[in-house]
């Protein structure tokens, strides 16, 4: 997993009042963007996930109960620099690349950032981000922090209980 294109943090993307502009308006990027459909799990999909992290990141329904739950944390952004991260690496167009890595910049990574992830690694205006080893961090803290709580989490131990309900009720 490498990236092509890499972004420079010194490679000057001002503050612009247009940037800004475009920041007070949108409520979430295009890399925030989850489907926000009501997909309930099942009761053994839910059960999943506390097997395995991976599994319930690779349901739309896993993502968006874990986002809920990180949201509570105040540490939703940490999904969402993730999520733009695997975006970014689908990614073959080279211009699309550089956009993607742009914005991750901006809406991640850019002390001017509202949604600023943790210093995963210095931050130094001299050197390449590295996208893909940063987003390895934010998953390795999102499961070894962040997902254990989850699995203990009222969000998660009554979203079990609803499904163990509705399977009883069928």
């Amino acid at each position: 997993m490498s990236f092509d294109t890499e972004l420079s943090i010194g490679s000057g993307y001002p503050q612009t009042e247009d940037r800004i502009e475009r920041s007070e308006r949108q409520t979430c990027t295009k890399m925030d963007s989850i489907e926000a459909e009501e997909q309930q799990p099942t009761l053994d999909e839910a059960l999943s996930w506390a097997r395995s992290f991976e599994l319930m990141l690779r349901s739309l329904a896993g993502r968006e109960v874990f986002r809920e739950f990180l949201r509570s944390e105040y540490s939703e952004d940490n999904l969402l620099f993730w999520l733009a991260c695997e975006e970014l690496r689908k990614e073959t167009d080279p211009s699309v690349v550089e956009e993607k890595s742009r914005i991750i910049y901006e809406d991640y990574v850019s002390i001017l950032s509202p949604k600023e992830v943790p210093d995963v690694f210095v931050w130094d205006q001299q050197i390449n981000l590295m996208y893909e080893e940063a987003q390895f961090q934010i998953y390795t803290l999102m499961h070894r922090d962040s997902f254990p709580r989850f699995l203990n989490s009222s969000v998660y131990r009554d979203l079990l209980a609803n499904r163990r309900r509705t399977c009883l009720e069928t």
